[in-house]
């Protein structure tokens, strides 16, 4: 920080604890207090009244022209703030405004992913019909599989029965022939 901005701190600082001061009630009881002094001076004999006002005019005007200054100080710091917050204020309404539209890009989004779950279910249904009718499919096969299975196993035993008829017939037949 520079000289230059080390005195201008300073000289803001002063000015607002000045007029901070000016607008205190320690203020009225001090100036209240100086000037009844001032008063009491030529009544006392200390000075001639002429002299006490001169130096008193000087005094008040000399703190009017300091007070004026440092209340001017103290506006123009105001009104920088004043600045500042306005501009805050304009950030805040943007942000405001962004964070609606981020609101009601997400409303969109919750809308379509409804309607994609909505798809999904309709999508889910069709395809637990179709694994029902895939399972009664196979359910159908199993069973006509069993009955070729049972139809094959008594055809089998009918085969071996013809074939154990043949081969008793053919015994029998040789059994003619040698006799």
């Amino acid at each position: 920080m520079s000289i230059r901005e080390r005195q201008r701190i300073i000289m803001e600082k002063g000015a607002a604890n000045a007029t901070r001061w000016i607008g205190s009630a320690m203020s009225v009881s001090v100036h209240t207090v100086f000037f009844i002094i001032s008063f009491t001076l030529p009544l006392v004999g200390v000075v001639s009244f002429e002299r006490m006002l001169l130096v008193l005019t000087t005094v008040v005007s000399l703190e009017a022209i300091y007070l004026s200054i440092f209340i001017q100080m103290s506006l123009n710091m105001n009104n920088q703030n004043i600045e500042i917050i306005q501009g805050d204020i304009e950030e805040l309404g943007e942000d405001i405004e962004e964070l609606g539209e981020d609101i009601e890009e997400l409303g969109e989004n919750i809308e379509e992913i409804s309607e994609d779950i909505v798809e999904m279910s309709e999508d889910i249904e069709e395809i637990q019909k179709d694994v029902d009718e895939i399972q009664e499919d196979v359910v159908e096969i199993q069973e006509e599989t069993t009955e070729d299975q049972n139809n094959d196993k008594k055809e089998g035993e009918i085969l071996l029965a013809i074939q154990a008829t043949l081969v008793h017939l053919q015994r029998e037949i040789e059994q003619l022939k040698v006799k």
